[in-house]
């Protein structure tokens, strides 16, 4: 039996409140808030984090042979940005990646094809949802990531015993290649066209698992078209509607799906029915059973710590910066150069997965690897040391307000990590007053910039907490 053996949710630590949006422009505010990707963050990085969440929950027994990737912001065309998730979690050279980009929808068929997958199947969905400044999909977007593994021969978390779509071509959300935001048609329009769909998906996907709405003890409804979504799960007619999360952290888009799955998982319990339904253009209604292996499941950070935990410190003007609607003076330094191909190559387990080499002599841990050893000068005695698990204390620390940087100052740590090696990082997510001499880290993937059509990932430190 194939089912879901694992599961990660990553949402990023920044919160826009709306009513900033309102407070600058004069409208576009409202109530709540929105996850915000920071300026180092994208689609890949999330993906990441995500993939590294539901791989630690699953323990070392389930090794992906089948990476899946989905996103309607792919930062590559014409290269599989999955290579890069399959980099940096160091998954097997023989596993297949493929990219699912472009739509909403892509996420959903992801999952479909990683529940029924014979090979154990990593499916990944992260988003970044903008627009116009001022507009609804800014105010009601939101970005995140999840990623689910799917394995048979194995206790289950859950398992998928039924699905069913509907599709209709019709004009509700698109986006031209080049174009900084998408198009919606009328909202009472797609509601007119969502609805039947989605009741027709629901009604099969409940036919073929024997069951009526009245069996389902969660349903959990993700969609961009916020009045489809509401009025469906309306008149679903189950036991209770999980939160859809808008008011917290907005539509994580590609990624809800994943994340409302993953929210209503960290409360499940064994023998539950769940339905899942998505609406992006056409319907589909997938019906879950929750298996035994729940009891016993930690997740590597529940859905409701991340959300306690978001800073709603983010201010509109940086916000907008970050994803390009403002262009501020940079720092009057050399512009940043992108990576060569060659030496990225020979590198990769460094700059993708953090691995340094651990001296078979005396125990000395060198990052970048090393073939002699600094500590006792033995020569090719070196065996990897993956560090991007690990975590470290900070030695000492810097400052600097000149540096370059979307988002000065640069802080600047010396990491003294668990069980051996020291490293200099830049860290991220979090203001100079929170960093101290003994300050606990732990590592992140990010974007650290994009030159010459070329984007530079590495690995960066940020504050541990226990709620990541």
């Amino acid at each position: 039996m194939v089912g879901l053996v694992a599961y990660g949710v990553y949402l990023p630590r920044h919160r826009l409140k709306r009513s900033e949006i309102g407070a600058v422009l004069g409208s576009g505010g409202a109530k709540g808030s929105r996850s915000v990707a920071g300026y180092d963050e994208d689609v890949t990085s999330m993906a990441v984090a995500a993939g590294r969440r539901a791989l630690a929950s699953a323990g070392p027994d389930v090794v992906p042979q089948r990476l899946l990737y989905a996103t309607t912001h792919p930062p590559y065309l014409d290269k599989t940005n999955a290579n890069i998730v399959h980099a940096a979690l160091r998954l097997d050279s023989s596993a297949l990646t493929v990219d699912m980009v472009g739509s909403v929808r892509s996420g959903v068929g992801a999952m479909l094809l990683g529940a029924e997958s014979t090979q154990p199947t990593l499916v990944t969905l992260s988003d970044v949802r903008t627009g116009l400044p001022g507009g609804a999909e800014e105010r009601e977007g939101g970005d995140g990531a999840a990623a689910m593994l799917f394995a048979s021969d194995r206790p289950v978390l859950a398992e998928l015993v039924a699905h069913a779509t509907t599709t209709e071509e019709f004009l509700d959300r698109w986006r031209l290649e080049g174009a900084p935001a998408s198009r919606v048609w009328e909202e009472r329009f797609g509601e007119s066209v969502y609805l039947p769909l989605a009741e027709a998906a629901y009604a099969d996907a409940l036919k073929q698992a024997g069951i009526t709405p009245a069996d389902v003890d969660v349903l959990a409804v993700a969609g961009t078209h916020a009045r489809a979504v509401k009025s469906f799960a309306t008149g679903a007619g189950a036991k209770r509607v999980a939160d859809s999360l808008a008011a917290s952290i907005g539509n994580t888009g590609v990624a809800q799906p994943g994340v409302l799955l993953g929210a209503v998982l960290d409360e499940a319990e064994p023998g539950q029915t769940i339905a899942l339904v998505a609406l992006a253009d056409g319907a589909t209604a997938m019906i879950f059973r929750v298996g035994e292996a729940i009891r016993d499941y930690r997740p590597a950070a529940t859905v409701a710590a991340q959300v306690a935990a978001g800073d709603d410190a983010v201010r509109y003007a940086d916000f907008l910066s970050w994803r390009g609607h403002l262009t501020k003076e940079p720092p009057r330094r050399p512009d940043p150069t992108g990576p060569a191909a060659p030496p990225s190559l020979r590198s990769a387990d460094y700059k993708f997965g953090l691995v340094a080499v651990r001296c078979e002599e005396c125990g000395f841990v060198h990052l970048p690897a090393v073939r002699v050893c600094v500590n006792c000068h033995a020569t090719d005695r070196m065996v990897a040391a993956p560090l991007a698990d690990k975590r470290g204390t900070v030695a000492t620390y810097s400052v600097d307000h000149l540096a370059f940087s979307p988002s000065p100052p640069v802080i600047t740590v010396v990491v003294d990590f668990d069980g051996g090696g020291r490293f200099r990082f830049e860290l991220t997510d979090a203001a100079p007053e929170q960093v101290a001499i003994g300050s606990r880290v732990e590592m992140t993937f990010r974007r650290l910039i994009t030159a010459d059509g070329i984007h530079n990932y590495f690995w960066k430190a940020r504050l541990a907490g226990e709620e990541f």
